[in-house]
């Protein structure tokens, strides 16, 4: 029976590859946000042994998604089709993209702004960050873990000018998003509301400066009555946006103008963020949202299957057993308990039949591995400092000692294998190294475990560490 559902898992065959459940996997991924605002527009339209041909409205958004995402979804993709080692990209017909052109030239500029207490900039060719009317207070599921953080931001939108800024924090998928939404849905109804992320934000500055038209921008944003900024660390390492973003930010305070800003770590962590800006919000309300705990997670659970239940007319049947079990299992993000619920009803409907708990493990598989192992950067470095007997301060230091270099380059290949972070987050974690040193360590280690069978079975023993904390390995 396992074998089976692997088989249908999986897609051995190579001509044949699960498109929905592929889309599954992007949202548990990257997030429902990034999902429909980019990788929803790819269209698979042919399969071969090794590649995949994969269709995409414009060069913009093809550039966008090989640059920023282009790893992790050939890794997803192989998930479910080992073959596969690459993609190719089509774009659309001209003439499609010359219609759709005109069509958006028709549009009035009232199209670009969704009430009249609403402000968004208009562009052309990138999707805007919109307020969503399906993220509310009403739908927000309220529990011990993020029941501060729900209460300050309702009485954010009370006119409470006590907590300003209001600046939330948490890991990804906990519900930031949702309540700096609702928050703007709540205020829209008698103010004048800027709803952004810090890359958006990001975006417009740099338009604003080649189009020399700065005073336009300032005034934009400088000119509402609440501005809700989602993701700020983004701004990290920025200096020029920063600045900015600091006069804009003092400016609204000084007229009373209420900001609630989301991260992903408190003030204090924000690394590359000017000091004078990491000041001011610490200066308002900081509130973390934690992970959610049992009691929350069942309730969510509940909560989306009744949801998804009036979606599909009553034909999701989830078993307590199952229900009990993702509860238990998938522990630390919101969304990614709501991508496993939403991975075993597409498998339900896909396949016809209700899943049992051993085929509910082969599909959350990757999920519950993810869980059991906690692979940090950090980590990575402590265990391989004490397997080669050099202090991490030696590691992380310029010298370019043969003693220290291959450990370096070691826990380098490690990190870029067995963690989900960029070159240029890698580079950072050993002290600002450049992603050029971390391609040619991640290489040379590769072409060494090809040559040394010996430090091929050293560095498995320290992947055994790293991923199952087995001492006795090394």
């Amino acid at each position: 029976m396992k074998n089976s559902l692997n088989q249908n898992l999986k897609q051995n065959n190579p001509a044949v590859l699960n498109w929905e459940l592929v889309h599954e996997d992007f949202k548990i991924k990257f997030g429902k946000d990034v999902f429909d605002s980019w990788l929803k527009k790819m269209e698979l339209i042919e399969t071969n042994t090794n590649y995949l041909l994969i269709s995409v409205p414009t060069r913009f958004i093809r550039d966008w998604i090989t640059s920023r995402y282009l790893d992790n979804v050939i890794q997803i993709i192989k998930s479910h089709n080992k073959n596969i080692n690459r993609i190719e990209f089509k774009i659309n017909s001209i003439s499609k993209i010359a219609s759709d052109k005109k069509n958006r030239s028709n549009q009035s500029e009232e199209n670009n702004v969704i009430d009249g207490n609403v402000a968004f900039i208009k562009d052309t060719f990138i999707q805007y960050n919109r307020i969503d009317p399906n993220k509310n207070f009403d739908n927000f599921i309220v529990g011990q873990s993020n029941s501060l953080a729900y209460e300050a931001s309702k009485k954010v939108t009370d006119d409470i000018s006590s907590y300003n800024p209001l600046y939330l924090y948490s890991g990804v998928g906990m519900g930031k998003t949702h309540l700096l939404n609702a928050i703007g849905l709540k205020l829209k109804a008698k103010k004048k509301v800027t709803f952004i992320s810090a890359e958006r934000f990001m975006y417009h500055f740099v338009k604003s400066i080649k189009s020399n038209d700065m005073i336009k921008f300032k005034d934009y944003f400088r000119n509402t009555d609440a501005l809700l900024i989602d993701d700020i660390q983004f701004m990290s390492g920025k200096e020029t946006l920063q600045e900015e973003f600091f006069h804009t930010f003092s400016t609204l305070l000084e007229k009373g103008s209420q900001i609630v800003l989301t991260a992903d770590r408190p003030p204090s962590k924000l690394n590359r963020i000017q000091e004078r800006i990491r000041s001011r919000f610490s200066g308002g309300l900081v509130v973390d949202i934690q992970n959610p705990d049992l009691n929350l997670r069942a309730e969510i659970v509940k909560k989306k299957l009744s949801e998804l239940s009036f979606m599909n007319n009553n034909n999701v049947i989830i078993p307590e057993e199952i229900q009990k079990f993702i509860c238990s299992e998938i522990k630390s993000s919101v969304r990614e308990l709501v991508g496993a619920l939403n991975r075993i009803v597409s498998f339900s409907r896909i396949y016809n039949r209700v899943t049992n708990l051993s085929e509910t493990r082969i599909i959350l598989k990757d999920l519950l591995n993810i869980y059991e192992n906690k692979v940090t950067i950090d980590n990575i470095q402590i265990i391989v400092c004490k397997y080669f007997k050099i202090s991490k301060n030696e590691m992380l230091s310029p010298r370019r000692s043969r003693y220290l270099v291959r450990p370096r380059q070691t826990a380098i290949y490690l990190a870029k294998m067995l963690t989900s972070k960029s070159l240029p987050e890698i580079g950072r974690s050993f002290s600002n190294r450049d992603h050029t040193t971390v391609i040619h360590s991640v290489k040379t280690i590769e072409k060494l475990r090809k040559e040394d069978n010996e430090l091929n079975i050293k560095i498995d023993s320290l992947k055994n560490k790293i991923l199952y904390n087995k001492d006795d390995e090394i």
